[in-house]
């Protein structure tokens, strides 16, 4: 373990500062610095590791992360060892130490009675440093196979899939719809929360790999589900779930009111200097974002820095507590308030209200009708006489998804959407339809970045087992488990 002592010479939590808000509402790099002083903070950090005898933590995270091994090695300053336990179970820890809600913390054994070891900040520090280092190198397979495989899909789950799938030694393609390779790491994350040089630089591995990457691809209308089945041995879809939750409420019609992810990629592609026609832009405006969760954090960010009058972000459930509620025992993941970086930098975030209508002025928003709401029964009750209105000439719908579209390759693949929008799936990840495999959001429902990995890589060794008969990639947890450790 690490220090035997550090849990009891470093009670609290050390975190790298964030820039001053002035200064980074300027630009959308990222929000944390890199210091020198940091590394000894860092060091402090991984010593307070207990290496407990059931460390909680795995069963935190759902990629199995050695997380007590490489927090050792960290406190070591063994950083070539630490990257190697550290991608032992996770292919993008860069990607999750930026972005992941760290569930491994809340479930750190010393987070019953001090506050919890900095897990997700090792993790990004490890991959960084391994960076710097030249230790990140790609790792083409020894030998190919005569095999070949279609990843639909290039956010998390499917280039975790997809570089699983090419180390195997099969030829992989990964098709993307979007205009270039990442999903939502590309445009539905905004710059500010992970720079996507990071994401450019796993893509180059990736391609030094071996992986075929086909950007502007409408699988079902530029190859359809027959084709695909024909010219590929197996299909992984990782899609995602991108139907968006609607608000269908009188005054939809209204111009000004859109979906975050409208929004969002709109914003991230004038942040890498490409022109959009016709940008939706909160510049000026007073802006209000419908949906209190990490999407409508982005939104109030990015909203922030176009210049937003006023920005108001709403939410029907009523503020969290600052502590674990009883209901929550460690080590579950539990609902309280939390802060991000963007609720630093400005707007105002209301609680336990219920959007009644939206109002406009020559056909465009103009503002919104709300009443506050009583959840105590379970189900939002309107509280008589609380009726107001918020002035809004942008209105941002951040309520999540309601799970992937069946038109195009998955009605062509003659594939089933259950009620809750997913695609079935069996155990193994695998559909009705021989050597056809569904991982991430698309067979699990909206989740998080370490369970779209997670499921990645678990798809991609169902895939080699079906194109091989056996495996060597780690061995896949199964789908139903998945969903049960979700819950």
């Amino acid at each position: 373990m690490a220090d035997p002592r550090g849990f009891l010479n470093y009670r609290e939590r050390e975190l790298p500062e964030r820039r001053p808000v002035a200064v980074r509402l300027l630009d959308y790099k990222e929000v944390y610095e890199r210091r020198e002083e940091d590394k000894a903070a860092l060091t402090r950090q991984a010593s307070r590791c207990m290496d407990c005898g059931v460390p909680f933590c795995h069963n935190g995270c759902p990629l199995g992360n050695l997380i007590p091994e490489w927090n050792d090695l960290t406190w070591r300053d063994r950083f070539d060892e630490a990257i190697d336990r550290l991608h032992a179970t996770n292919n993008f820890p860069d990607f999750t130490g930026r972005l992941c809600p760290a569930p491994c913390e809340t479930a750190c054994v010393l987070g019953i009675n001090q506050p919890a070891v900095t897990i997700k900040n090792i993790e990004q520090s490890i991959i960084d440093e391994a960076f710097e280092r030249g230790l990140v190198a790609p790792q083409p397979p020894d030998h190919l196979t005569d095999r070949t495989v279609a990843v639909i899909g290039s956010g998390p789950s499917g280039l975790a899939a997809a570089q699983q799938l090419t180390r195997a030694g099969h030829t992989v393609a990964v098709f993307e719809r979007a205009d270039d390779i990442g999903g939502l790491l590309r445009y539905g994350i905004p710059e500010f929360k992970m720079e996507k040089r990071h994401l450019d630089r796993r893509l180059d591995q990736m391609r030094a790999e071996g992986t075929i990457f086909r950007p502007s691809t409408n699988l079902g209308t530029d190859m359809t589900g027959e084709e695909l089945l024909e010219r590929y041995d197996a299909v992984v879809l990782a899609m995602g779930a991108t139907i968006p939750r609607d608000l269908p409420i009188p005054g939809r019609e209204l111009d000004g009111i859109h979906q975050a992810m409208d929004y969002l990629p709109q914003a991230n592609r004038t942040a890498r200097g490409i022109a959009v026609a016709d940008q939706i832009t909160a510049q000026g405006k007073d802006v209000v974002i419908i949906g209190g969760g990490d999407t409508g954090a982005d939104c109030l960010g990015t909203a922030l820095r176009q210049g937003a009058r006023s920005v108001t972000q709403l939410e029907i459930m009523p503020r969290p507590s600052e502590e674990r509620p009883e209901s929550q025992p460690w080590p579950t993941y539990p609902m309280i308030y939390r802060v991000a970086s963007a609720h630093e930098e400005g707007g105002e975030r209301v609680y336990a209200v219920s959007t009644a209508q939206f109002e406009g002025e020559d056909g465009t928003v103009a503002r919104l009708v709300i009443d506050e709401v009583d959840m105590s029964q379970g189900r939002p009750t309107v509280v008589e006489g609380t009726r107001r209105e918020i002035p809004a000439q942008l209105v941002l719908l951040a309520m999540g998804f309601t799970g992937t579209p069946k038109a195009g390759v998955v009605e062509q693949l003659g594939l089933d959407i259950d009620e809750r929008g997913r695609i079935r799936r069996t155990d193994d990840f695998a559909t009705d339809v021989p050597g056809v495999f569904v991982a991430g959001d698309a067979g699990r429902g909206q989740s998080l970045i370490v369970w779209a990995i997670a499921e990645g890589r678990s798809a991609a060794a169902s895939a080699d087992r079906y194109l091989r008969g056996q495996t060597e990639l780690p061995a896949p947890i199964a789908a139903s488990t998945m969903q049960l450790l979700a819950n």
